[in-house]
C-alpha cells in the first residue's frame, strides 16, 4: 500500500507528537518519525510542516550551537501545540474507528 496520501494527512499530527515528547531540530524529527515506522517521511515534508506549524503558533524555537557544523534550530511545543495535538488525535481516532468498523464490516460480507 503506498502511504504518501495517508502520511500527509497526518504528517502535522506525527511533527507535534515527536515535538510534545521532546523538543528536537529538523533532521532529529525526521530519524524519529522513521524510526517510528514513517520510513516514507520526507525531509523536505518534514521541514515545511515545521514552518507552517511554526508559523500558526503551535511551535516554538531557539538555536543552539553546535561543535559539529553549523547552530541548530530546535523546536518546541506551545500551549496551541499541545491543544493541536489532542484535536487532532480524536480527529485521528474518531476517523481511525470508522475506518475499523468499515474493514469489518466488509470482512463480515465476505
Amino acid at each position: 500500500m503506498d502511504t504518501t496520501q495517508l502520511l500527509k494527512g497526518v504528517l502535522d499530527l506525527a511533527v507535534l507528537a515527536v515535538v510534545g515528547h521532546e523538543d528536537a531540530y529538523g533532521y532529529d524529527i525526521v530519524r524519529r518519525l522513521r524510526s517510528s515506522g514513517l520510513h516514507d517521511v520526507g525531509e523536505a515534508s518534514v521541514y515545511g510542516t515545521l514552518r507552517r506549524l511554526y508559523a500558526s503558533g503551535a511551535l516554538s524555537s531557539y538555536v543552539v550551537p553546535s561543535e559539529e557544523g553549523p547552530h541548530r534550530k530546535y523546536y518546541g511545543l506551545t500551549p496551541q501545540g499541545r491543544d493541536a495535538i489532542v484535536r487532532q488525535s480524536e480527529d485521528w481516532n474518531a476517523f481511525a474507528t470508522t475506518m475499523r468498523t468499515l474493514l469489518e464490516d466488509s470482512e463480515t460480507k465476505s
